[in-house]
């Protein structure tokens, strides 16, 4: 378990319980390989999966992209995007992410451990950061990226009955991907493979 700042007091409330089992079952996983085969020139990518522990419990931060953007307008994501040569590792791609698309100060950041590397249909291996964010932490989404921020429960997210599989036809071959869907807003692909993996680690 690793704070990428000096804060002495990132978690002021929430469920003590639900926090130790959160980093007790990081710090134990061993981090694989899920979603589409990771090619050797995948292009490597980060996203930060934000966990808040609320008085109410544990929530998971996700964000709508901006309907404007080239690739994957509208969708549901993480913060993260593409590692640059100046990030020293996919924790810092991660967090300048963080920062640059809704302006969460590393500081704010308790970095709790990797989940499974993610293989996706556009070539990326994208490599997902679990951290417990600071309930004060103030955000200040990038409009011309994110339409909007918004938290999901994580009770949510493990209930099982709330998974479900999307599938489409593309090039007249059936493809098919996770989806999760809450208040009216559909998580699929990439990012609730994630959100399952999560699930997956947290009920050990």
């Amino acid at each position: 378990m690793t704070r990428s700042g000096s804060s002495s007091a990132l978690i002021d409330r929430g469920d003590q319980a639900e926090r130790a089992l959160i980093t007790g079952r990081m710090a134990a996983y061993v981090a694989g390989k899920r979603g589409r085969a990771v090619e050797a020139d995948a292009r490597p990518a980060a996203v930060l999966v934000p966990l808040f522990l609320r008085a109410t419990g544990a929530t998971v931060l996700l964000t709508r992209r901006a309907p404007g953007l080239a690739v994957h307008a509208g969708q549901i994501s993480f913060p993260g995007g593409r590692i640059e040569p100046s990030d020293a590792s996919p924790e810092a791609a991660a967090l300048r992410e963080a920062q640059e698309e809704v302006g969460l100060d590393a500081g704010c950041v308790e970095l709790l451990g990797r989940l499974d590397t993610y293989g996706t249909g556009t070539g990326f291996a994208v490599v997902p950061i679990v951290g417990l964010i600071d309930a004060a932490a103030v955000l200040r989404p990038y409009p011309m990226e994110v339409a909007e921020v918004f938290e999901v429960p994580l009770d949510f997210l493990r209930d099982r009955r709330n998974h479900a599989v999307r599938r489409w036809q593309e090039a007249s071959v059936e493809r098919s991907a996770p989806e999760l869907r809450y208040e009216g807003r559909a998580i699929w692909g990439a990012t609730a493979g994630m959100l399952i993996n999560l699930c997956d680690v947290l009920a050990g």
